[in-house]
């Protein structure tokens, strides 16, 4: 095999699959990038694969013999990165010794390669379900949710986000057990016009995938790259899903089991009400954070008949700070507390001019939900109990 590209797009192409390499590989051609090479298209083809989750790239090269071979990841990375940017790379493959070597106009590599005979296959989905996704809806519906997701990998299930692929929207949702954050895009209008949550109709053949958060964090670099095209293909088949746009493809295994269901953890009815400029509570919170941050992570909400709240941390031994912002609110004086860095996650996802938190009690879940379109997305906070 031998093969001419440009060291950039070579560059890129390694990075983009190497985060599909196991850190800890059970077999040692685990921890190497699949390069396969067609002299037919010219095409050079990257693959990394850690049995959970696969990524593979193509890009345009010169092909002057066509071949397969698996090369130790970290080394060729690391290798193309230090190349000049933009040179010609050269890249030969001895099919009798399996010794591989790099060459640019600044000297030469020699690698040990394994035969991609042992390769694993990535999965491909042949039957099931196959949809044509908008890219931005997905990416939207992705990053309003997927903070949210726990990192405790023994809540298995809620290690990742859910999908429901709806008639008319696309729902999301993502919770760690102490926050819920659920989104609904699609037709702003038909969302608009929803008067209750449980007017939206569910359809036992609506297809719901949980996908693990690792493995979105790098669909989520796909589809970023790719949001110029009009739709990504998905397909989903015993517990196997795939992405493909042009070049690249990632599969990757969905989280098994029913997701929970969350809808039923949010209250139906709400006491009190109260309406915030969402950049002036973002901007209060970060403030306030910086004490906050010292010791709980714990802000307090406070409430009186004035068209101001107080917002407030208490870090013992350290000090305190406190800040008043203005807020449409009428109804008894109250308190309350959430954990400052959850609040923010939320919020910097919100991207409405005011936002509207609804309560009941100081020990009962809290909802922030944008003020243009409430249907929209949904951010359930369990407080935080504070002794007076």
């Amino acid at each position: 095999m031998e093969i001419i590209c440009n060291q950039n797009e070579l560059n890129n192409a390694i990075q983009l699959v190497s985060k599909a390499v196991a850190s800890r590989p059970t077999h040692p051609i685990l921890a190497n990038i699949l390069l396969t090479a067609d002299q037919g298209t010219n095409k050079i083809s990257l693959t990394g694969f850690d049995l959970n989750l696969g990524i593979q790239t193509s890009f345009d090269g010169t092909v002057k013999n066509s071949g397969a071979i698996t090369i130790p990841s970290k080394l060729l990375s690391e290798i193309v990165n230090k190349l000049p940017n933009e040179t010609p790379v050269n890249l030969e493959v001895d099919q009798n010794s399996e010794n591989i070597l790099i060459k640019s106009d600044r000297g030469s590599f020699n690698l040990k390669g394994i035969p991609s005979d042992d390769y694993p296959n990535l999965p491909f989905v042949e039957s099931g379900t196959s949809l044509n996704i908008d890219p931005i809806s997905f990416l939207k519906a992705l990053k309003s949710t997927i903070f949210a997701s726990s990192n405790d990998d023994s809540k298995q299930l809620l290690t990742g986000v859910n999908f429901t692929f709806k008639q008319n929207y696309l729902e999301s949702a993502s919770t760690d057990g102490h926050r819920l954050a659920v989104a609904l895009i699609g037709n702003e209008e038909y969302l608009k016009n929803i008067q209750n949550k449980d007017n939206l109709t569910s359809d036992e053949n609506d297809l719901s995938v949980t996908i693990p958060t690792r493995s979105l964090r790098e669909i989520e670099k796909l589809v970023t790259l790719r949001n110029s095209e009009n739709l990504l293909k998905f397909f989903y088949d015993k517990g196997q899903v795939v992405f493909i746009s042009t070049n690249q493809l990632i599969t990757t295994r969905t989280l098994e089991g029913n997701y929970p269901n969350y809808s039923q953890l949010i209250p139906d009815t709400f006491s009190k009400i109260l309406n915030f400029n969402t950049k002036r509570l973002i901007e209060a919170l970060e403030r306030i954070a910086v004490l906050a941050d010292q010791q709980s992570s714990v802000v307090k909400f406070k409430l009186d008949n004035t068209d101001l709240a107080s917002i407030s941390a208490d870090a013992q031994d350290i000090g305190n700070a406190n800040e008043s912002i203005p807020v449409s609110y009428s109804g008894d004086d109250f308190e309350i507390a959430f954990n400052v860095r959850y609040l923010l996650e939320g919020l910097k996802v919100i991207t409405s001019e005011n936002v509207i938190l609804k309560c009941n009690l100081a020990t009962t879940p809290a909802v922030f939900v944008p003020e243009d379109n409430l249907n929209s997305f949904t951010y359930l906070v369990m407080p935080v109990q504070v002794r007076s």
